[in-house]
């Protein structure tokens, strides 16, 4: 049963958007993330999402098994590979990096984490992953070595969306990557959001509480924040921006 989907799909009913905290466990120490976590019910987040391109220290379930046992929000993989797998989880992103060519993160992860998947009793949610360009190399474009999608070029990020949803994919990703110089465009958001029927994720380069309103106004139902949040563990800031990203919480107030 997707339990995890269908919760975040009220949750955007009923606030108006959703926010998903990004935690990176090979980014910042365990005291930081369990902070973050152990506050992110109180603070407005949704769900929380583990994931990391590299997973250098080893420790991935581990880590996710912390976070778990800190919160009674949904925690979620957000995968860099097929090895960052655990039952710990609630449920996993299912991504396909359809914005790119390379076979691997198309198909070839995926296979091979499917029968882990599977093994782990894990809600898998197929979603389509776009990167888009967004400045400098990230860390996503250099692992999976693919091609952006150009920031001014909507009609192409619109066609992708479309291939996710027409695919059966249950959620659509706009993503400008990791600690990224320009966040995905508004255009762009509102460009796809208005050509699918999936719900939109939007991450990246987001910094601002305006930011977050700004592309959940355009039409995306969730956003997603974490490398931010790493340099400004401030509880009063986490706040702020769940709170632009909740429009009817905003009017209700």
């Amino acid at each position: 049963m997707d339990f995890v989907y269908q919760a975040l799909l009220s949750a955007r009913e009923e606030r108006g958007g959703g926010f998903l905290l990004l935690i990176d466990p090979d980014r910042s120490e365990p005291r930081d993330y369990l902070t973050l976590a152990s506050a992110a019910a109180d603070s407005g987040v949704d769900a929380i999402l583990v994931g990391t391109s590299f997973m250098m220290a080893g420790n991935f379930s581990a880590a996710v098994e912390e976070i778990k046992s800190v919160t009674q929000l949904p925690v979620v993989i957000f995968p860099g590979s097929y090895t960052q797998i655990t039952s710990s989880a609630d449920a996993i992103l299912f991504t396909s990096l359809i914005s790119g060519r390379n076979p691997q993160y198309l198909i070839d992860e995926q296979v091979k984490g499917a029968p882990f998947i599977k093994a782990a009793g894990l809600e898998a949610i197929p979603t389509g992953y776009m990167l888009i360009e967004s400045g400098p190399l990230t860390s996503v474009q250099f692992i999976s070595a693919s091609l952006p999608i150009p920031r001014n070029k909507p009609d192409i990020a619109c066609a992708h969306a479309l291939a996710a949803q027409y695919m059966g994919m249950k959620l659509a990703y706009l993503e400008a990557g990791s600690g990224a110089e320009k966040a995905v465009p508004v255009e762009m958001v509102k460009a796809v959001s208005s050509i699918v029927d999936i719900p939109l994720m939007v991450g990246g380069g987001l910094h601002t509480p305006e930011d977050c309103a700004s592309r959940v106004e355009a039409g995306a139902s969730f956003i997603i924040m974490g490398t931010r949040l790493e340099r400004d563990r401030s509880l009063t800031r986490l706040r702020e921006l769940t709170a632009a990203s909740h429009p009817r919480e905003a009017v209700r107030v």
